[in-house]
């Protein structure tokens, strides 16, 4: 019998191919969602080169299946040119140094989340309009999936708290990879560095535990130590660089989202500088168009936008923390834990430095409504039930390429740093 499902990595597919092209730099009303710009195209790819400043946010959203039939779409980052010039009258001709590009991808695919509104003798038995309550109910469940599933892609890991709220389900869930659609990468070595009370390091592990005490938490020296890290970098985070920001170019920012614990811990870290924290967030709000990103508990320190995340990536007293050992190679280690001294007073929380082009959204288009989200009702049972379902069509990524630091070529995440710190837990 014959079939017209076209399986995802079928030939028949349409592919969408290098729907982006990214520069390496070398030196909903949600959080997430403000930080959410185009995907970028050649020319800003060539402004990135020339230093010229352009409209990069860490989240890059591609609408370019809406317009034609595929479910995959490939971006390229061209790498940075080094070596030395061809001083006075030498040859130069034929010596020309070839331009390299790296690659990567993302698919998408639809979800769905239905809702039963009742039948008539429940709607019969409540003063409540079901019907409204259910397209609210879905339409708030498919908005915290998107915000949860663009965390956890950043952050190269679910994490293990868990609660009502969270929509997305743990890494041990059988459908938890089919319902990311891309796979969760955990942190490119080059761009995971974990607390050591005063300062960053890589990460590292002893016996089968990771190398973090209780008192390695998050502080205005760690944020200090970061800063200095990523100015040393070959290549580094770009900037996130807000429209209509006059101070871009002179003083670059990146965003720095955190835990509410590890918030907690940066302000009692340096107490005396609370007010200061957060004028510097609002008399940078002045040069950046109100941007609403830099309202109400954000602050600012040392060039990096510090803001509260929705959600925490947490892992507790013996947790695995995957991360990658080697800076050449994808292969994550999983054997490693959280110190079983955490017991159940500490934890370890995971920030996550934001860049410019950190992770890629696309979006596809659904046959009858012609939009991303799609919602449908149905009567079941001769009209006595209803049935409503709100969906999507979308896959996320986070941005990694294989990138040529001189020396050597490095998997690296593009435009996210993680960093583990420890924290307190609420009694």
């Amino acid at each position: 019998m014959a079939t017209t499902n076209i399986p995802y990595g079928s030939a028949l597919a349409i592919k969408l191919q290098s729907a982006g092209l990214f520069a390496a730099n070398m030196q909903r009303n949600t959080t997430l969602n403000r930080l959410t710009g185009k995907l970028p195209q050649q020319a800003d790819a060539e402004s990135t080169i020339r230093n010229q400043s352009s409209n990069e946010m860490p989240i890059v959203r591609c609408m370019d299946l809406q317009k034609t039939a595929g479910d995959e779409i490939t971006f390229d980052l061209i790498n940075p040119l080094g070596g030395k010039p061809i001083m006075g009258s030498r040859n130069a001709e034929g010596l020309g140094r070839s331009m390299s590009f790296s690659q990567d991808r993302l698919r998408i695919n639809q979800s769905r989340y239905p809702i039963s509104a009742g039948d008539t003798m429940t709607q019969q038995r409540t003063p409540h309009e079901l019907r409204k309550l259910a397209r609210a109910l879905g339409e708030n469940y498919m908005n915290r999936l998107s915000d949860q599933l663009i965390l956890t892609h950043l952050a190269g890991a679910r994490g293990f708290h868990n609660n009502i709220e969270w929509a997305l389900p743990l890494a041990s869930d059988p459908d938890f990879a089919e319902i990311c659609v891309n796979p969760v990468k955990a942190p490119t070595k080059n761009r995971h560095f974990i607390s050591t009370g005063s300062g960053i390091e890589t990460v590292k592990a002893s016996g089968n535990e990771i190398t973090i005490a209780s008192t390695d938490v998050m502080n205005t020296d760690l944020i200090d130590a970061l800063r200095t890290t990523m100015d040393s970098m070959a290549v580094p985070p770009p900037p996130v660089i807000f429209e209509g920001d006059k101070m871009a170019s002179d003083a670059p920012l990146r965003v720095l989202l955190v835990s509410s614990e590890q918030y907690t811990s940066i302000l009692q870290s340096n107490s005396g500088a609370f007010r200061t924290f957060q004028a510097n967030a609002m008399a940078r709000s002045q040069q950046a168009g109100q941007n609403p990103l830099f309202m109400g508990e954000a602050g600012l320190w040392n060039g990096i936008l510090i803001v509260k995340m929705p959600k925490p990536i947490r892992f507790y007293a013996g947790d695995s923390l995957r991360w990658c050992a080697s800076y050449t190679s994808e292969t994550e280690t999983a054997t490693d834990l959280v110190p079983a001294a955490f017991s159940t007073t500490h934890a370890v929380d995971r920030a996550l430095l934001l860049g410019g082009q950190a992770l890629a959204e696309a979006w596809g288009k659904h046959t009858k409504s012609g939009f991303p989200f799609f919602f449908s009702e149905k009567e079941l049972d001769h009209g006595d039930k209803l049935e409503l379902l709100l969906g999507a069509i979308n896959g996320r990524s986070k941005i990694r390429f294989e990138i040529d630091h001189g020396d050597s070529k490095q998997f690296t995440d593009h435009g996210v740093i993680a960093i583990d710190t420890a924290v307190k837990l609420p009694a």
